[in-house]
């Protein structure tokens, strides 16, 4: 029985160092691969009678010892869409498994990777190397975050609907000596279809501290002038104010509406109305504040403009894609607007080394692992993203050769018991001779 035993244990020592130099081999071919978690061996050892009179040879199987929790080196990358997890947690991403129309039909079973190489497929999809697609929780054009479904993110919105423009703001010094030649600055500002129109801002002194305002739309379809209103400064208003400030703002003419309040420290803002053929658009004009050295003020310098600035903006077409370090996907247009698409989340398990490994760097749920928690980057257990970085392969090519030296020495030296063994057997089956 020893001698057999002993043949039998050294056998089952030849296919556990078989599947020693096999993972080896796998890792050194994978040491390049993105997102790849080396395979270790364990040796389990099974006895058949062991007591303290007696012990029998046994056998020893070679058992995968996986590294799915162990960190890769994060490496730079040019593609600014590329994401690396630094930390725990894994990509939700899809597989298609066919298509329809041109379009990707997906496979209901989730997948889940750390390989972050993303791009832009034709079809606006971002999917990793191995053509898995990345997945994440929408967001609707209002902005809303919808966190009840994790879907493949698509990159269809292509245009940015033009703003009009609602809000201009004006920092200017008006001279604090009487002007014979009104003062002028210009604004400019954008209809609902994304056109570009200029304002005129008319500045006429007609007493000490005292100037009216014109608001001149040239492009306006009822009245380039749309109306004015009386700007009283420092001691010209009632009460009276810090010298060189705005007190009062009052005699509104044509579309010009005054603002509600005047007291220290409230917006000195005006609105008014211009039709470019859509419609009346109210803009609101701000002056800066009342009795505050802001905005429009009046002392004793030249008139200049130090500032203007309006919200609102043209049409816009896609320009770029860009990765924020919370997990949005924004969509930039070459309008100066971004929208955000969609959010990535990660994904943690209870065990990741239980995870079902499958080709191209994906794993899939099992009963061992847990349950999968989707959250948000950075919180509840899962690490933050790294942007414009992948994360490479947890194999050490020294380590793997130090491996392949012992398995190589081990995988001969149970040659050396089989062929000692066979020899004792031959030996005892010639004693009858």
């Amino acid at each position: 029985m020893s001698l057999f035993g002993s043949l039998t244990a050294a056998i089952s020592g030849l296919t556990s160092q078989s599947r020693s130099l096999g993972n080896i081999s796998d890792n050194i071919a994978n040491s390049q691969t993105v997102g790849y978690k080396r395979v270790d061996t364990n040796f389990v050892s099974y006895i058949t009678s062991s007591n303290q009179s007696i012990n029998l040879p046994g056998a020893v199987i070679g058992k995968p010892a996986y590294t799915n929790t162990v960190q890769g080196t994060i490496e730079q990358s040019e593609d600014p869409l590329a994401m690396a997890i630094g930390g725990q947690g894994f990509f939700s991403v899809a597989l298609a498994k066919g298509s329809v129309d041109g379009q990707p039909v997906f496979d209901e079973r989730q997948f889940f990777s750390r390989a972050g190489d993303f791009t832009r497929d034709a079809d606006g999809y971002l999917t990793n190397g191995s053509g898995y697609y990345l997945k994440g929780w929408p967001v609707d054009t209002g902005g809303t975050l919808d966190r009840t479904k994790v879907e493949p993110i698509r990159v269809n919105q292509q245009v940015f609907n033009p703003i009009p423009t609602s809000q201009i703001e004006l920092s200017a010094n008006l001279p604090a000596d009487l002007a014979a030649t009104p003062s002028t600055a210009q604004a400019q500002l954008y209809d609902s279809l994304g056109r570009l129109h200029t304002v005129n801002l008319v500045f006429s002194a007609s007493l000490t501290n005292h100037w009216n305002l014109q608001v001149e739309v040239p492009d306006d379809v009822n009245n380039p002038i749309r109306g004015g209103v009386a700007l009283d400064f420092g001691t010209g208003a009632t009460p009276a104010v810090a010298d060189g400030t705005i007190g009062t703002i009052g005699t509104a003419t044509g579309s010009v509406t005054l603002p509600a309040t005047s007291a220290v420290g409230d917006p000195a803002a005006i609105t008014f109305n211009a039709d470019f053929g859509e419609g009346p658009q109210t803009v609101t004009l701000s002056l800066g504040q009342f009795g505050k050295a802001v905005g429009v003020t009046q002392y004793s310098a030249e008139f200049s403009v130090r500032n203007q600035a309006q919200n609102g903006v043209p049409l816009g077409a896609f320009s770029s894609l860009s990765m924020a370090a919370n997990g949005d996907v924004a969509v930039n247009y070459d309008n100066g607007q971004s929208r955000v698409i969609a959010r990535v989340p990660l994904v943690a398990f209870n065990d990741p080394d239980k995870l079902q490994r499958l080709d191209g760097q994906a794993f899939m749920r099992t009963p061992e692992s847990g349950e999968a928690r989707v959250t948000d980057a950075a919180s509840n257990g899962v690490g933050k993203l790294v942007i414009g970085s992948v994360e490479r392969s947890n194999v050490d090519i020294a380590s793997e050769f130090s491996k392949l030296i012992v398995a190589q020495r081990a995988y001969t030296a149970n040659t050396k018991v089989v062929t000692a063994t066979d020899e004792l057997l031959q030996d005892t089956i010639n004693m009858r001779r």
